[in-house]
Parts: structure tokens; C-alpha cells; sequence
């Protein structure tokens, strides 16, 4: 356990961070299994409308380092390029 004040505050820090980046990154995850869903579907107009707001939420994630940048542009790009498969 921390003895320090300095160590305990970074203990809170790191907990908040965790919780906020685990809420982030499941709502993303939530969002993709949506635009899959208008995929399989063939709702093109669902699916481009749903696009943007994840790329988005991507771009966000990777900004604030809950993924990595090389992650969000990956996902980005699959996700674009199944979309205009369409």
C-alpha cells in the first residue's frame, strides 16, 4: 500500500482514469457491433449515418490515449472500407 500522499493521490488518478477509459472504450465497442449489425443487414443508409459518429469516438479515444492511435485508424479504416463495399 502507498505511504506517501504523493502515491496515494496517483492511486485515485489511475482508479478514475481506468473506470472513464473502460466506459469509453465499451461504448465504442458497442457502437461498432451496431454499424456490423447494418452491415450484415445491407441498411446502407444506417450504416453511413452510424460511421462518422464512430470514427469520431475513435479519434477521441486514441487523442485522450485510451487506445492507441495505430488501433483507432485501423478500425477506422475497416470500418470505412466495409462501408463503401456496400
Amino acid at each position: 500500500m502507498a505511504n506517501h500522499k504523493s502515491a496515494k493521490k496517483r492511486i485515485k488518478q489511475n482508479e478514475t482514469r481506468r473506470i472513464s477509459n473502460k466506459w469509453k472504450t465499451s461504448r465504442v465497442r458497442t457502437e461498432i457491433k451496431k454499424l456490423k449489425a447494418a452491415i450484415e443487414e445491407g441498411n446502407k443508409a444506417n450504416a453511413t449515418s452510424l460511421l462518422p459518429a464512430i470514427q469520431r469516438l475513435l479519434a477521441k479515444l486514441a487523442k485522450t490515449s485510451a487506445i492507441k492511435k495505430a488501433t483507432a485508424a485501423r478500425k477506422t479504416s475497416r470500418l470505412a472500407s466495409q462501408v463503401s463495399k456496400m
